[in-house]
C-alpha cells in the first residue's frame, strides 16, 4: 500500500509563491482561483512582529469527505492515495466545496466543474514529482510515501514535530506541517475568524467590532459561500411537498376523507413542490445540462445522489395517491395515503443526512438537523395546506386538525431553532456559525424568520382554534412559509459564514 503525503516545512519557506506559480502554469489554473495558494499572517505588536507563512492546499485525505459527497464519482481516491478528480464527471453541484474542511476546492471559471490539488498526478504516472516541490528555492516542499519508513517524508513526521490542520475533523489529513504558527492554520485564532471580510458584505462588518488577538492576516485567497438563496428555496419547496404529504393521514384520521382539501390537494402540494425544488437543484447546478449524471453515474455513498432517488420514489407515491383520487379509487388512494407519510418523511429527512456530510460546515453536524427538517417540513405543509383550505370548502374537523398542526409545529420547530442557535456546540466553528446566525452576520433574518415562521403562525393557529375566522388560519399559513426561508436562508449561509482557511 502507498499513502502519498507532503511535508510542508514553514521554517524555511520565504513565502515566495514559485509554488503557486508552479501550480497555476502546470495545471493552466484561470485567474482568481488556486489549487495552492501561501498565506501570509503578520503576529506580535511593534517592534515585535513577525510575518509567518503557510502553504494551503488539498490535504488528500484518508478518509476524504469530498469523495464521499461528490454525486457522480468525479472525486475519487487513487491506490496511491491521492484523491483526483474527473472534470468530465462534474456536475458542477458545490457539495464538495462545503464537505471539504479546508476550502481546498474552487469552482474552475473556464469549465465550471470544481477543481484542486491533485497532487500532479500526470506528474506522478511518469515518475515526476510534484511541481510545487520541483521549483522551491528551499526545499520546503517535500512529498513521498507516508507509509514508507525510509522516505525522506517519513522520516521527517518521525523526528520533527508537525501540525496537521483542523485535526478535530478526523479526516485523516496527508499534508503535514513544521514550524507553522497556529494563525496561519488555524483560521479562528484570528479574530474568531473575523479577518475573513472576502464573505461579508461592507455594510455589515462593522457588526463584528474589533479584531481580537495580535495575528493579522496579510495576504490570503478568497472562498465565497458555495450554496446561497437557491438552495434556502429548495429547503422550502421540499417541505411543503414533504409535509403535505405526511399530514395526508391526519385529514382522513379526522373525518376529512372525500373532500378536495383531503383527497386532492396534498397529492397536488407535493407534485408541485417537488417540481419546484427539481427547477432548483438543477439550476444552482454549474453544469444543469449534466444533472441526469445523477442517475447514470450515481455514486451509491453520496446523499446528494440517493436524494435524487428519495425524491423519485417520493414523487411517484404522491402521483400515485393523487391518479387514485381523481379515479375515485377510494381504498387504493387511502392505502397510498399511509405510504406518503415514510415517503414524505424521507423526502423531508435525507437533506439532513446531506448536510451532515458537508463535514467542513460545523454547524451543519448539529444532532437537531434530522428532526428539525421533519418538523419544518410540517410546518410547511400545515401552511400550504391551512392557505388552500381557505379557498375551498374544508370540513371544519380539517380546519381544526390544521390548525393543531400549525401552532404545533411552529412552536416545535422554533424551539428547535433556538435550542441549535443558543446551545452547547462542540467546536470552535459552530460556535463562532451560530453567534453570525443569532447575532452578528446574519441576526436580522434569523430574528425574522423566527418571529413569521414560529410566533406568528402559532399565535395564528391559537386564535383560530379559540373561535377567530378560517382567514386568520390562512394568514398564519402563509406568513409560516415566509419566516420558514427566512430562517434556513439565515442558517444556510451561517453554516458558511466561517473561514476554513
Amino acid at each position: 500500500m502507498t499513502r502519498l503525503g507532503f511535508v510542508l516545512d514553514q521554517r524555511s519557506c520565504i513565502g515566495c509563491h514559485a509554488c503557486t506559480v508552479a501550480c497555476k502554469q502546470e495545471h493552466g489554473v484561470e485567474l482568481g482561483v488556486f489549487r495552492t495558494w501561501v498565506k501570509y499572517v503578520e503576529t506580535g505588536t511593534f517592534p515585535d512582529v513577525r510575518r509567518n507563512f503557510a502553504v494551503l492546499r488539498c490535504n488528500h485525505c484518508d478518509g476524504a469527505p469530498c469523495v464521499q459527497i461528490c454525486p457522480t464519482k468525479a472525486l475519487h481516491k487513487r491506490p496511491d492515495g491521492v484523491v483526483d478528480f474527473d472534470k468530465d464527471r462534474c456536475i458542477g453541484c458545490k457539495a464538495c466545496l462545503n464537505a471539504c474542511p479546508y476550502d481546498a476546492l474552487y469552482m474552475d471559471p473556464r469549465t465550471e466543474t470544481a477543481a484542486k490539488c491533485n497532487f500532479c498526478a500526470h506528474r506522478l504516472d511518469q515518475g515526476l514529482r510534484p511541481s510545487c516541490e520541483v521549483v522551491c528555492p528551499t526545499q520546503a516542499i517535500v512529498s513521498g510515501d507516508l507509509d514508507d519508513p525510509d522516505s525522506e517524508v517519513s522520516r521527517l513526521v518521525d523526528t520533527v514535530p508537525s501540525q496537521v490542520r483542523s485535526p478535530e475533523q478526523g479526516t485523516g489529513p496527508n499534508v503535514f506541517y513544521l514550524g507553522a504558527h497556529e494563525a496561519t492554520l488555524n483560521p479562528l485564532a484570528i479574530g474568531e475568524g473575523r479577518e475573513y471580510l472576502s464573505q461579508i458584505p461592507p455594510s455589515q462588518r462593522e457588526k463584528l467590532g474589533p479584531l481580537d488577538g495580535h495575528a493579522t492576516v496579510v495576504s490570503d485567497i478568497a472562498h465565497p459561500a458555495p450554496w446561497g438563496w437557491k438552495v434556502s428555496s429548495y429547503f422550502l419547496s421540499k417541505g411543503v411537498a414533504a409535509g403535505a404529504m405526511m399530514l395526508a393521514v391526519l385529514l382522513l384520521v379526522v373525518g376529512a376523507g372525500g373532500s378536495d382539501l383531503a383527497d386532492v390537494v396534498p397529492g397536488l402540494l407535493a407534485l408541485g413542490g417537488i417540481a419546484v425544488t427539481g427547477v432548483f437543484l438543477v439550476w444552482d447546478l454549474k453544469r444543469p445540462e449534466r444533472f441526469y449524471y445523477l442517475f447514470l453515474k450515481p455514486q451509491p455513498r453520496s446523499w446528494l445522489a440517493l436524494g435524487a432517488q428519495v425524491i423519485n420514489l417520493a414523487a411517484l407515491v404522491a402521483a400515485a395517491f393523487l391518479v387514485a383520487a381523481l379515479l375515485d379509487e377510494d381504498g387504493v388512494r387511502d392505502a397510498l395515503r399511509w405510504a406518503m407519510v415514510p415517503a414524505g418523511a424521507a423526502l423531508a429527512g435525507y437533506t439532513a443526512l446531506l448536510f451532515n456530510q458537508c463535514e467542513g460546515r460545523d454547524l451543519w453536524q448539529s444532532p437537531l438537523l434530522l428532526p428539525h427538517t421533519i418538523v419544518n417540513a410540517l410546518l410547511a405543509g400545515a401552511g400550504a395546506l391551512a392557505v388552500a383550505a381557505a379557498f375551498l370548502d374544508a370540513p371544519a374537523d380539517a380546519e381544526d386538525a390544521l390548525g393543531w398542526a400549525l401552532g404545533l409545529s411552529a412552536v416545535t420547530g422554533g424551539l428547535l431553532a433556538l435550542l441549535d442557535a443558543y446551545g452547547r456546540h462542540p467546536t470552535a466553528q459552530a460556535a463562532r456559525a451560530a453567534k453570525n446566525l443569532r447575532r452578528d452576520l446574519h441576526a436580522a433574518r434569523f430574528r425574522a424568520g423566527i418571529a413569521l415562521g414560529a410566533a406568528v403562525p402559532a399565535v395564528a393557529a391559537a386564535a383560530y382554534l379559540a373561535g377567530a375566522p378560517g382567514g386568520v388560519l390562512a394568514a398564519g399559513g402563509a406568513i409560516a412559509l415566509v419566516g420558514l426561508w427566512l430562517y434556513e436562508d439565515a442558517w444556510v449561509r451561517a453554516g458558511q459564514s466561517v473561514p476554513l482557511s
